[in-house]
């Protein structure tokens, strides 16, 4: 079942081209990786899933709904985890979930709270320590559990992993693979090819707003995903 899709999905700032013509599908319980360097499209991509631009050609799907006619609707089926999460400092953990989890209108007891937090693999004795303690793998855990307690449907992940070290994303990696196992459609921006073989099934290589490539994640060895990424690149 399609979760999240883009139909010819464009958008211009002026001259500018930051997409153009995109057309990807997520499939329930898949994971679908966007590479490509900065300025590719990725990031406009994932604001166009969200509501936050507007598309100039084409649209984008979430469950069916077109995210530029009911925004809010589509809205309240994704879960969004940005390169830093945004949390309040002095707050707990679990706090800070109660907070951003009671935005979506919806009561949460604590044991629900703490088994979103349990299920993002956050460690139960810093459930209740303040964020300013929590190292950028903690903080996106906690990103993940908002996400998780809302019960979206669709998870999209703007270079989750960026500044984590080897064992937090690798962590966050299985995170990511046990989320689909559970059904959940995930579209992860990412520069680190290696993880993004690792966590996807599908990759789709972008440059400067357009995709120029789409495959099995499991189909190339690592090595040779970095040969045919730099091939796109130097085009």
């Amino acid at each position: 079942m399609t979760t999240l899709a883009a139909e010819a999905l464009g958008r211009t700032f002026g001259t500018t081209h930051a997409l153009r013509d995109l057309d990807v599908v997520v499939e329930k319980g898949s994971v679908l990786g966007l590479l490509g360097p900065n300025g590719a499209g990725k990031t406009t991509t994932i604001n166009l899933f969200l509501g936050l631009l507007t598309p100039s050609t084409g649209r984008c799907l979430v469950d069916g709904i077109d995210v530029a006619q009911d925004p809010a609707g589509a809205r309240e089926r994704v879960g969004y985890v940005p390169e830093t999460v945004a949390l309040y400092p002095e707050l707990s953990g679990l706090e800070n979930l109660r907070f951003f989890a009671g935005l979506t209108g919806q009561s949460f007891g604590s044991e629900q709270l703490k088994s979103a937090l349990q299920r993002a693999g956050l460690q139960e004795e810093a459930w209740g320590r303040r964020v300013s303690t929590y190292s950028k793998g903690m903080r996106q855990k906690v990103g993940i559990a908002i996400a998780a307690a809302k019960g979206a449907t669709a998870l999209l992940l703007d270079e989750p992993a960026s500044g984590l070290d080897p064992k937090a994303s690798n962590e966050l990696s299985h995170l990511v693979r046990d989320l689909a196992a559970e059904g959940v459609a995930i579209l992860m921006a990412t520069h680190d090819l290696f993880r993004a073989r690792e966590t996807c099934d599908q990759l789709v290589i972008m440059r400067q707003g357009s995709k120029v490539a789409e495959l099995s994640a499991q189909d190339l060895s690592p090595g040779e995903l970095e040969v045919l990424y730099l091939e796109h690149m130097h085009e």
